[in-house]
């Protein structure tokens, strides 16, 4: 799933490399925009849907923390 994650990611954003990134929000990175361009890829691409709720800061911090929200809502 993690590389599913990067692989949308870097097609998103190619400028970023998000292996090493742990503050993609909190440092300014990636912008709104770029938040809905992924919520909308993670919906199709794994079949989930990410809610208004989920739009918070730590859960787009990190692939680590993208990957752990698409598993939460998968279940």
């Amino acid at each position: 799933m993690k590389e599913q994650v990067l692989e949308i990611l870097r097609g998103i954003r190619e400028d970023i490399e998000f292996e090493k990134e742990t503050a993609l929000i909190d440092d300014g990175m990636l912008e709104s925009l770029d938040i809905v361009a992924i919520v909308g890829e993670f919906n199709e691409g794994f079949d989930v849907e990410i809610s208004v709720e989920d739009l918070v800061p730590e859960n787009f911090n990190s692939v680590d923390a993208m990957v752990k929200l698409i598993t939460r809502a998968q279940e």
